[in-house]
């Protein structure tokens, strides 16, 4: 089967093994997959993974090696970490913690960037049959959006504002606003923001925006020092600061307002896909915008150099 491959190198490979499913498994012929900047952060030696690439997908299931076939046929995406089934990260629903997970196109996983992918029945999810694959390929990236109204509490009455407008941003907005919460998306590109705006997003420029210390939770997505500087001083003391980047890794800058300002610091990564798959089907987001290209999978190589490219927000390969 044809499938994108890392191994020092970024390559497309025509004669790729097709994966077996094994018990308890299904097998899935892709249809649709999106490149992440996780993706291209692998190719510069994220993680030590080797492999093929991939972990934002929708397909269809042709195989099943279990006794419930009931989605055999179906359309379907699946929840990227795959958990042992015995720890207690696991047993309290979880995996995306468990020690020793697989991650999709990550970590000791195969990826989706291949015409088939084999994936546990535990993680996949039936779509919606109203939810397009254009739609069902960013459950994964709105499910990381949703995991903050997961782990924190937000009141309506409190103010939520995002720094970054690149995909992660702008998702995360979206998400937030669905949830009816009180959301200002700062950035520095207008096209991008108006993308947010169109969906009821507030937003605001960078340029000339005021910096006060008067926000209850600030959501860092910007991946830059500056950013996250920036983020600690707009975040109110007793507030919290949400990172959704990792640009924290290896790293210096100053901590000290976190304990002069009494500040809340939450971790965010991956989410639950059922949410995020219930706000697509009541049509609440349209990611239709935020599609910058989509490209057959034999030109996936041309799709990557595409992601690189500043104005791009999601590229997809089509299989």
């Amino acid at each position: 089967m044809k499938a994108v491959v890392f191994d020092q190198n970024l390559k497309l490979i025509t004669d790729y093994k097709k994966p077996v499913a094994k018990e308890g498994e299904a097998l899935i012929k892709v249809t649709l997959a999106g490149v992440c900047n996780t993706d291209y952060e692998i190719t510069k030696g994220y993680m030590g993974y080797k492999g093929v690439l991939g972990h934002e997908f929708v397909g269809v299931v042709e195989e099943v090696n279990a006794q419930d076939k009931s989605l055999l046929g179906k359309r379907v995406v699946g929840e990227i970490n795959c958990g042992c089934g015995n720890c207690e990260w696991c047993h309290q629903g979880l995996e995306r913690h468990c020690p020793n997970r697989q991650t999709l196109g990550i970590w000791q996983k195969d990826g989706c960037f291949s015409e088939y992918v084999a994936m546990p029945l535990d993680t996949l999810l039936e779509v919606p049959e109203n939810v397009t694959d254009e739609q069902a390929v960013f459950v994964e990236p709105l499910a990381a959006g949703l995991e903050i109204v997961e782990q924190l509490h937000i009141q309506p009455i409190q103010k939520v504002i995002i720094l970054g407008d690149g995909k992660l941003g702008l998702t995360t907005a979206l998400a937030l606003t669905a949830h009816n919460l009180d959301v200002l998306l700062v950035g520095k590109h207008q096209s991008k923001l108006d993308i947010a705006a169109a969906q009821g997003v507030k937003t605001k420029l960078l340029q000339g925006f005021e910096i006060k210390k008067e926000w209850d939770f600030v959501v860092e997505a910007t991946g830059s020092i500056s950013g996250f500087e920036m983020a600690l001083n707009l975040t109110k003391p007793r507030g919290t600061l949400v990172l959704k980047s990792t640009v924290a890794a290896s790293k210096e800058f100053n901590l000290a307002p976190i304990v002069i300002d009494e500040i809340r610091v939450q971790g965010s990564r991956c989410g639950r896909f059922a949410p995020a798959l219930r706000l697509m089907e009541a049509g609440k987001i349209d990611f239709k915008p935020l599609i910058s290209a989509i490209y057959p999978v034999d030109k996936a190589i041309e799709a990557f150099e595409k992601n690189k490219e500043k104005d791009t927000l999601k590229v997809l390969i089509k299989f």
